[in-house]
């Protein structure tokens, strides 16, 4: 078993990335491997609304890190996202990834276990955390809880270090997910889904 850990900092070794590594160790104390990628610092293209995806099975733009951290996805078992806590929300960049992300793969992640954790000097944590969920919960994707929101406070990593509540929501959302994964793996695939359905309102002109 394998769980992707997505930084979706500009800062590779930030507050986000500390907190990372503490689900992380938690993970692999249970036995479950992880990978931990970065999406760097580089422009990420919003999505252009193309329809592309459709006929490629990726996004059509590959001038950046969304279709390589997707692959990635698609191949784990399991998936964290971390962000940074801007303006109560998601960093901006991370938000345009996983919108492309999600919307050309989403079919590839049902039902692989994932969670987000956010990192703020302060306010704002459980807009960013509720905005990142969000794009789990419209893509048949079970959410792993722990013991509190998925936070950690501070503007520096040492700063995040002596968050020590932090650190133990994050190694029981590591926990959490070994467990879950776990489970799965020693229980029934999930029933075929229906064919999708859309409602739209409208006359066809």
């Amino acid at each position: 078993m394998k769980v992707l850990l997505i930084n979706g900092s500009p800062k590779s070794g930030g507050c986000t990335y500390t907190a990372l590594c503490e689900v992380a160790s938690a993970l692999e104390k249970n036995g479950v491997a992880t990978e931990l990628v970065h999406i760097g610092t580089g422009p990420v293209l919003g999505c252009q609304g193309c329809g592309k995806c459709r006929e490629t099975g990726g996004c059509f733009y590959d001038g950046d890190m969304c279709n390589r951290i997707a692959e990635k996805a698609v191949a784990a078992d399991g998936i964290v996202v971390g962000s940074p806590v801007y303006f109560s929300g998601a960093n901006g960049a991370l938000c345009a990834l996983l919108d492309r992300m999600f919307y050309a793969y989403q079919g590839r992640l049902a039902h692989k276990p994932a969670a987000c954790v956010v990192s703020c000097r302060r306010g704002g944590a459980s807009a960013a955390f509720d905005r990142l969920n969000k794009y789990f919960t419209i893509s048949q994707m079970p959410v792993v809880a722990s013991q509190y929101w998925n936070a950690v406070h501070g503007y520096e990593p040492e700063d995040v270090r002596r968050d020590l509540e932090g650190l133990q929501i994050m190694r029981t959302l590591g926990n959490n997910m070994a467990w879950l994964l776990k489970c799965i793996a020693a229980g029934d695939p999930p029933e075929r889904e229906e064919a999708r359905i859309k409602t739209n309102f409208h006359d066809g002109k």
